[in-house]
């Protein structure tokens, strides 16, 4: 069996603040990479984070991510306070509002990639701004990479071009079903993934919330779709995070096979275990339940995940 890949997971690392009907919490790990990076590291090592933190970032959450795996290299530190975003969820955690967001170190952040870093095939370009998103494109110096992306209706509405050029060196794409719909131009959303699909990545995943996913692929594999459906719980905590954990896990199971010419069903069992994983960060607030996975009682539940699927 070839040995595991490295990935570099670049995009925000925040301080949160979040308000559920039942609790509250505050000074939460947070931020796209975080998640991200978090969830790759149970498959795969290293992995390497990149992403920029203020003087007032608590240490206690580079200590755990780093006890996990994750190399901190890539990490610019600024004299400035960190990117903080405080939110409230409501009754169907489902809706959510934003009460504040404090950009502050973010605003002015350019990536710069160690050698080490550049040299990752496996790259994940998690939630940040197009121009950030394609620094990390331009830098890197792997000979053969497979590359995935996450984006947001932020950057749809206000970096479109800049986003539709990042799509053109990317090999995965997630986004979400609304914004899936604003970025091609259409409701049907079997349409919106074979529109995306054609600006640049070879798969598309929509991500549908509680409800699950759909893989597009290549019209010779699977009919160029599959289908899937999310991990069901019975209470949520936070799902703050989820899909940044989705996307890490998912490159992280694929860097633990160790080669890059991926497979149709290779991606699809990577995003099942994406799902999987993603389903324990809904668990409690932050990265609390991710934190303290053992491997054991994932394999139990991906496996239960399987029995609930077949039919």
């Amino acid at each position: 069996m070839s040995e595991p890949l490295p990935v570099v997971v670049g995009g925000s690392i925040a301080i949160d603040n979040v308000k559920t009907p039942t609790a509250e919490e505050t000074n939460l790990l947070g931020g796209s990479a975080s998640y991200a990076s978090l969830a790759a590291s149970y498959f795969t090592s290293p992995v390497h984070l990149v992403g920029v933190i203020g003087h007032d970032f608590p240490e206690k959450h580079l200590q755990m991510l780093e006890s996990h795996g994750v190399s901190l290299n890539g990490i610019t530190r600024s004299d400035g306070a960190s990117f903080t975003w405080s939110g409230e969820y409501h009754e169907n955690m489902n809706d959510r509002t934003t009460h504040n967001v404090a950009v502050n170190v973010l605003e002015d952040w350019t990536v710069s990639l160690t050698p080490e870093v550049a040299s990752a095939p496996i790259m994940v370009l998690a939630n940040m701004s197009p121009q950030n998103q394609q620094q990390m494109l331009e830098q890197s110096t792997a000979p053969e990479r497979f590359v995935l992306a996450d984006t947001m209706d932020l950057w749809i509405g206000i970096a479109r071009a800049e986003l539709e050029e990042v799509l053109k060196g990317i090999d995965l794409f997630v986004i979400n079903e609304g914004e899936a719909r604003e970025l091609a131009g259409t409701t049907n959303l079997i349409q919106a993934g074979k529109i995306l699909r054609a600006k640049g990545p070879r798969y598309v995943v929509i991500k549908l919330g509680e409800f699950g996913a759909i893989l597009f692929g290549p019209n010779e594999d699977h009919h160029g779709l599959f289908r899937f459906s999310a991990f069901p719980l019975e209470e949520v905590a936070d799902p703050t995070g989820a899909g940044d954990t989705f996307l890490g896990a998912l490159a992280g199971y694929l860097a633990s096979l160790g080669h890059l010419d991926f497979s149709f069903n290779e991606i699809r069992d990577a995003i099942v275990r994406g799902t999987v994983v993603a389903s324990y960060t809904c668990e409690a607030f932050s990265t609390h339940r991710l934190e303290k996975l053992p491997e054991e009682e994932l394999l139990a539940r991906l496996e239960l995940f399987r029995e609930m699927s077949c039919w």
